[in-house]
């Protein structure tokens, strides 16, 4: 219960920055952002496990907590990247199909058939994700929608690496070492990817805090920890609540208003991640 507590409250502190950020965003490049961010947190974790670095770390847990940290900034660049022209609701559900795409990403590794649910709970979110990014009568698609889609398909392999390698190496190793490797990420990618420009605002130093100390060090360290006693598949069903916190947040500070057509493709999305997510769970508490 503890476990699925906190993943809620993640969900929650995941939901309510989309807007922050979205006008941050005015101020900043978005890679450039997210160098800032995710360095500032890796200092603070570095802070916080100073005892954890004295003992050193090995081979596996260096070398998991690249892999899982690289697949991490993929997604969030991809991700800020894509908010710069999307509504901050939009990128959190579109953000949101990752949950969907977990039980598939986690046969891949295993090697285990999606179960036929899951495939109806894809094409039921499938449908909402059209509907939901299809503009105007010309039914065009963002390309912030576009890099979003692709943002979560990173963030569906980064939730079943986190949920292979947590118990393994610990949530301290690998909640250090993953936000670190995604830090060097995207330093690396900040002059490959744009022209990094910034202008230091009360907006872009909010969100770089709130970002960096809430968003990322505590946010990252919680989920390590939660996933070492919950399934992927359970720790996704219940990240569903970020769209929702998301589209309050918007509605409230932002007055952003979903369209009929939107609201049914949120709804099929929803629906989706459900039917996916909770007819296993039922399952495996009753067997």
């Amino acid at each position: 219960m503890r476990a699925d507590l906190t993943l809620v409250f993640i969900a929650l502190i995941w939901g309510t920055t989309f807007v922050l950020i979205k006008r941050a965003l005015n101020d900043v490049t978005p890679v450039l952002y997210l160098a800032l961010r995710f360095t500032l947190a890796a200092a603070l974790l570095a802070l916080y496990f100073h005892k954890r670095i004295r003992l050193g770390f090995g081979r596996q847990e260096f070398w998991a907590g690249l892999r899982v940290g690289a697949v991490l900034m993929l997604g969030y660049i991809l991700q800020t990247v894509g908010l710069q022209t999307t509504t901050p609701s939009k990128s959190a559900f579109l953000t949101g199909i990752y949950i969907v795409l977990v039980p598939f990403v986690n046969s891949l590794v295993y090697r285990t058939r999606p179960r036929l649910w899951e495939i109806a709970g894809v094409l039921t979110a499938g449908l909402g994700m059209g509907l939901l990014s299809m503009q105007g009568e010309t039914l065009s698609i963002a390309k912030g929608d576009l890099l979003t889609i692709g943002c979560a398909v990173a963030f569906a392999v980064h939730i079943v690496l986190l949920g292979h390698w947590a118990p393994i190496v610990g949530f301290e190793s690998l909640s250090l070492l993953q936000i670190a490797a995604a830090a060097a990420v995207a330093c690396i990618a900040v002059p490959l990817v744009e022209t990094p420009a910034i202008h230091w605002s009360p907006m872009v130093w909010s969100a770089i805090l709130v970002g960096a100390v809430f968003a990322t060090a505590l946010a990252f360290v919680l989920q390590s920890w939660a996933q070492q006693n919950t399934t992927p598949a359970r720790a996704a069903v219940l990240f569903s609540m970020e769209p929702v916190f998301a589209w309050i947040v918007s509605w409230t500070f932002e007055g952003e208003a979903l369209t009929a057509r939107a609201a049914t493709g949120a709804l099929l999305i929803l629906g989706g991640v459900l039917l996916v997510e909770l007819k296993p769970a039922a399952s495996d508490a009753h067997p």
